[in-house]
């Protein structure tokens, strides 16, 4: 597996992945029935941010990640990141090393650190990545998500500084 500056030519395959985690209304703020424009609005990150996705040795997008600063202006020295990976190749790492690399790219960006701004409270498989490459839960906003079997849950606001 490759990670690798999005082009173009991977839109066919990286709104496949968002119209499906989109659909499940269990790990992202997006709207369930979100258009592929709508997507590639969200998702393409403008400069200075950047979209990668994870490619196997066939050209497969496995995952993709979007990158960027958090907030403009006086926040935008502070990164953040979105990741999200194929149904059929989750649990083989590509998340861990999606976010890796979006750690590493920050970092020789020169950002002092990055922040997650809704991490879904029972999303337990990506914060426990998460905290383990060095992110801490700095708050949780009471029922702030509506999840589709649990009701409203919280979401964590994540911090790795640099």
């Amino acid at each position: 597996m490759v990670i690798r500056e999005f082009v173009e030519a991977d839109w066919a395959q990286v709104w496949p992945i968002i119209r499906e985690v989109a659909a499940a209304r269990d790990t992202f703020c997006y709207e369930p029935d979100l258009t592929a424009e709508q997507a590639r609005g969200l998702w393409l990150a403008p400069p200075p941010g950047r979209t990668a996705v994870a490619v196997d040795e066939d050209g497969t997008v496995l995952g993709t990640a979007r990158m960027g600063p958090n907030r403009p202006g006086p926040g935008a020295h502070v990164s953040t990141a979105s990741f999200m990976v194929a149904a059929g190749a989750r649990g083989r790492g590509i998340g861990a090393d999606l976010c890796t690399s979006t750690l590493d790219w920050a970092r020789g960006e020169g950002y002092a650190g990055m922040q997650f701004n809704a991490v879904v409270e029972s999303n337990r498989s990506a914060i426990k990545l998460y905290e383990r490459l060095g992110f801490t839960i700095i708050g949780t906003v009471p029922a702030a998500f509506e999840h589709p079997r649990l009701g409203r849950i919280g979401l964590h606001v994540m911090h790795c500084p640099f």
